[in-house]
């Protein structure tokens, strides 16, 4: 699909060659391409459908030009005119300009100089809209509140409150995968002077080394091959705003150093430029690796690290936060439903106990998803331990079981569920050779697992 089709175009022109041939040319590319022959026929156009780009003729049989540019300026100033004159005279490319116009061009020209100018007034348009797209998702993420009365969280809540109030203080967020540092750089730009700005995130990891460098600080027009033109870049982009890198521990070593100058400096240059822009931004940065052994091994810069390290929010494991455990899941749980549109509204007792035992290994987004299925699945306003996953019940039970007894009291069941799991051991949970040296088929070992309640996983 073009990507024009998203945008409408306006050709005013009382030309009726050149008003149909650009017309003509603009819906071929992709565009929905409307014309005008006349200014007021364009005013009345714009008054009922809105457009993305005009492209106005500053000469008209009824209105002068400039005062419809001014016409389309009260109606909606986020159109961008381009003016097309046959008077090249500089006089009146700075009143187009003065009125508000986008660019100008001189007639006669050639017609790849016009595309040229309209898809640079796309790039344009593209970029507003993201930033206002941008700006929408930053709001709404606010809306967001830090859910636990443990004590670990109190201490993040403090030193969010702390941080947010400086205005480009460099944070680095630790913890392990899902324990919600994310939502930590959230609050710090939400609470901050920035959250009416974006907040754009970053992936180092997700994000290949020979593309992270121009997504970041964009490209000028002939830097490489297919650099056709001038790309601004995220950080661009996030004017004003946010940045946050996560798994910034994974960034490439050849782009360290050019971060470590925006933190110092607070400037930076597009690729292939010899320009140095400003970076008026503030740097959240979120690992879940220890960068020290990371520095010690040659893959992260030790001057980077202490930029960074300035305010450090180490974000617990939920585990260690068990307070924290059913006000997260009940806070899921109405978020779920609501989404869902189904009337579950609690756990039950024996689900409350699973969940304040359990591992928690993926820590708060392993909660988060097991919650949402419990809801799918719940055939009641209540969340029973049918709910929830097989292996979450077998821990339980491993949990709560008795102290183990001497040999000669052990049942044959005991006997044998003591075997099985020591097999699967020796064999790291392979289940199709454990069944081999158990001399049993792999679907028999399966149902042994299942009425014992052996988890199937490596602990």
């Amino acid at each position: 699909m073009s990507i024009y089709k998203k945008y409408t175009i306006l050709i005013v022109e009382d030309d009726d060659v050149m008003r149909k041939t650009l017309t003509e040319v603009f819906a071929k590319k992709g565009f929905n391409a409307h014309s005008a022959e006349c200014g007021k026929d364009a005013i009345k156009f714009i008054k009922k459908q809105s457009i993305d780009i005009a492209i106005l003729d500053i000469r008209l049989p009824d209105m002068d030009g400039i005062s419809v540019l001014r016409e389309i300026q009260a109606i909606d100033d986020s159109i961008l005119v381009i003016v097309m004159t046959a008077y090249p005279e500089v006089k009146v490319a700075i009143s187009a300009i003065k009125a508000g116009a986008y660019d100008f061009i001189n007639k006669p020209f050639e017609l790849e100089e016009l595309k040229l100018l309209v898809d640079k007034a796309v790039e344009t348009q593209y970029l507003k809209s993201e930033v206002l797209r941008l700006q929408h998702k930053t709001e709404s993420e606010c809306m967001f509140k830090m859910v636990g009365e443990s004590r670990g969280l109190k201490r993040i809540q403090e030193l969010i409150v702390k941080v947010s109030k400086t205005p480009n203080t460099p944070v680095l967020i630790h913890g392990e995968t899902g324990t919600g540092k994310e939502l930590v750089a959230n609050a710090i730009h939400c609470g901050s002077a920035r959250n009416s700005m974006p907040m754009i995130r970053i992936n180092c990891s997700a994000i290949p080394d020979n593309l992270m460098e121009t997504e970041l600080f964009g490209y000028e027009k002939g830097a490489f091959t297919d650099a056709k033109e001038t790309k601004k870049g995220l950080m661009e982009l996030a004017d004003s705003g946010t940045i946050f890198f996560d798994e910034i521990g994974d960034m490439s070593l050849s782009l360290q150093p050019k971060l470590l100058r925006v933190l110092e400096e607070y400037t930076f240059r597009r690729v292939g430029g010899v320009r140095d822009i400003k970076a008026d931004v503030r740097i959240i940065a979120a690992t879940n690796k220890d960068l020290k052994a990371l520095i010690k091994e040659g893959k992260f810069r030790e001057d980077l690290y202490y930029r960074l390290n300035v305010m450090v929010i180490d974000v617990p494991l939920l585990r260690e936060r068990k307070e924290d455990i059913l006000p997260l899941a009940e806070y899921f749980i109405q978020e779920y439903a609501k989404a869902l549109g189904k009337e579950v509204r609690r756990l039950s007792n024996d689900v409350k106990d699973i969940l304040l035992n359990y591992s928690w290994h993926g820590n708060i987004r392993e909660l988060k998803n097991i919650i949402e299925r419990a809801v799918i699945l719940a055939a009641s306003s209540e969340i029973n331990s049918e709910c929830l996953p097989l292996e979450m019940t077998a821990e339980s039970l491993k949990e709560s079981a008795p102290p183990e007894l001497p040999a000669s009291a052990l049942s044959l069941d005991h006997i044998e569920k003591n075997h099985i799991i020591k097999i699967l051991k020796d064999f790291k949970y392979n289940k199709t050779r454990a069944a081999n040296a158990l001399g049993i088929s792999r679907l028999t070992l399966r149902s042994k697992i299942k009425k014992y309640y052996i988890s199937d996983k490596i602990n």
